[in-house]
């Protein structure tokens, strides 16, 4: 089996002089490639700075972080951009713009991607909110949807691009329990069908039955016994 993400002896500090902080300790994670691995652990434990180190969205300072198999530690800022187009974000507040339809939201997952021509871009955006269950809402605006429809065009937008790699911080946190296990399993459903990696954080312990593998951080470190911890379905 392939690895997705490799970590080792990550770790990370905010904060410069005396100041600085250090938030993540000696991090080792290894994730394979089709995994669904969710991250649990108290707010503060350094969950959603590492998500952000793996997807790109932060540089890396010390120790190693390969994903995809790119090294991301020490990487320039354009060669963090180029590893962007490969992931897909979900977050905690669907981060939709409210000036755009459901379908303009989605055709942003794709600005990255130049090689497509705009009919390209518009007819795959479409296909995505279609099986999302919106396609009947592709032009609507984000004031005229549920919290559920929302996330579903947050879910169609992380993954109109057909990541490889998807990274969901608390994608449940804002929704109802029905809503919640909804966008879980459209999630597996729609990664397990384009065959990609999840990592996803979250409180939520009514989802944690969709995870191939939970680990748990405190104070900053991964658990050493959470990494073999494994979901039975």
């Amino acid at each position: 089996m392939a690895i997705a993400i490799s970590v080792q002896n990550l770790d990370y500090y905010f904060g410069q002089g005396q100041l600085r902080k250090q938030v993540l300790f000696d991090i080792n994670l290894e994730i394979d490639t089709g995994e669904i691995v969710i991250m649990t652990g108290p707010s503060g434990s350094g969950k959603t700075t590492l998500l952000t180190l793996v997807g790109g969205l932060r540089s890396a300072q010390s120790g190693s972080l390969r994903v995809l198999g790119q090294e991301l530690c020490g990487a320039t800022a354009q060669q963090l951009t180029q590893a962007r187009k490969h992931y897909g974000y979900i977050f905690q507040a669907h981060n939709l713009h409210g000036s755009l339809t459901a379908l303009q939201n989605v055709k942003m997952g794709l600005e990255l991607h130049r090689e497509l021509s705009a009919a390209q871009m518009k007819a795959r955006s479409i296909a995505m909110l279609e099986q999302v269950g919106l396609g009947d809402r592709i032009d609507y605006y984000p004031d005229g949807l549920s919290g559920g429809q929302k996330q579903r065009v947050a879910i169609a937008r992380a993954l109109v691009s057909h990541p490889k790699l998807v990274l969901a911080d608390e994608p449940t946190a804002a929704l109802d329990s029905k809503s919640g296990r909804d966008v879980v399993n459209l999630m597996q459903s729609l990664a397990q069908e384009q065959g990609c990696t999840i990592l996803l954080v979250t409180h939520d312990n009514r989802i944690l039955d969709v995870a191939d593998r939970i680990v748990h951080m405190e104070d900053g470190k991964l658990k050493r016994n959470s990494t073999a911890m494994t979901v039975s379905h």
